[in-house]
């Protein structure tokens, strides 16, 4: 969170949230206060899927019910219907991983005593964004082992010297801007969320505790911002991770076509 200088001033945010001071090391590997947090994301996703799906039952109760609902959305909202039931089935695992990942990393941005997203520094977002553009490429090789790259490098139809332009186009296109626009999508949502957050309650901290006087009633505003933006936080934490996985899903679908 940003600190309050010697001289009493405000200073807001800035992009040295996202690099923390490291805490501790493990094998070397420096670790802080964002690693927990993603670590503290995967152990409650596995634990959520695991609890909710051990032992079901015919009449569910609350809890597999909510499970059964998140899982039930990915399969039938996203799955089957971008990839059919067939292939909805096969990449239904990866699908129904990524969307959860994404979602609980997500939303630990607005929880108490966290406050950072674990999708805020670019490790796991380019981890998903790799995840899902070598999914991609493996559907592809596999519906056409021969004709995959040719099929998305040399488009039917066009006259051969137009291939000097478009399979360049193709190429970066295809190849090299999805990746890297899934990873930043996700990435700078997370980073423009949270220096929002951090802005509004800091300003708030400042003006209730150390400007004071006629100053709190800017407090009151900042607070009510803050609270908007963290409602609004929750929306953007599922809409990007539904996004993700819907994206994800489309490339695949591209690739699993007759023609892509």
């Amino acid at each position: 969170m940003p600190r309050l200088a010697s001289d009493g001033e405000f200073h807001g945010p800035s992009i040295d949230e996202f690099f923390p001071e490291i805490l501790f090391t493990v094998a070397g590997i420096p670790v802080h206060r964002i690693h927990l947090v993603q670590l503290l994301s995967v152990i409650v996703v596995v634990l959520l899927l695991v609890l909710g799906t051990r032992r079901m039952k015919v009449v569910p109760g609350r809890f597999q019910s909510v499970v059964e609902m998140g899982l039930d959305f990915v399969r039938g909202g996203i799955a089957h219907d971008l990839l059919g039931r067939k292939d909805g089935n096969r990449f239904l695992p990866i699908l129904t991983t990524i969307f959860f990942m994404t979602l609980f990393m997500n939303i630990t941005g607005i929880i108490p005593f966290l406050n950072i997203a674990g999708t805020s520094i670019a490790a796991v977002p380019l981890t998903l964004a790799l995840v899902s553009y070598v999914t991609f490429i493996y559907a592809g090789i596999k519906k056409s082992p021969g004709g995959f790259f040719k099929n998305a490098l040399f488009p039917s139809g066009v006259p051969w010297p137009v291939y000097f332009i478009v399979t360049p186009i193709e190429f970066l296109s295809t190849f090299i801007i999805r990746p890297v626009t899934l990873m930043l999508r996700l990435l700078m949502n997370m980073v423009v969320g949270h220096m929002l957050l951090v802005l509004c309650f800091a300003a708030t901290q400042f003006f209730f505790f150390t400007a004071g006087g006629g100053w709190a009633a800017l407090g009151i505003g900042t607070l009510a911002f803050g609270g908007a933006f963290t409602l609004f936080e929750i929306l953007v934490a599922v809409l990007q991770a539904y996004v993700f996985t819907v994206l994800t899903a489309v490339y695949i679908q591209l690739a699993v076509a007759e023609e892509h």
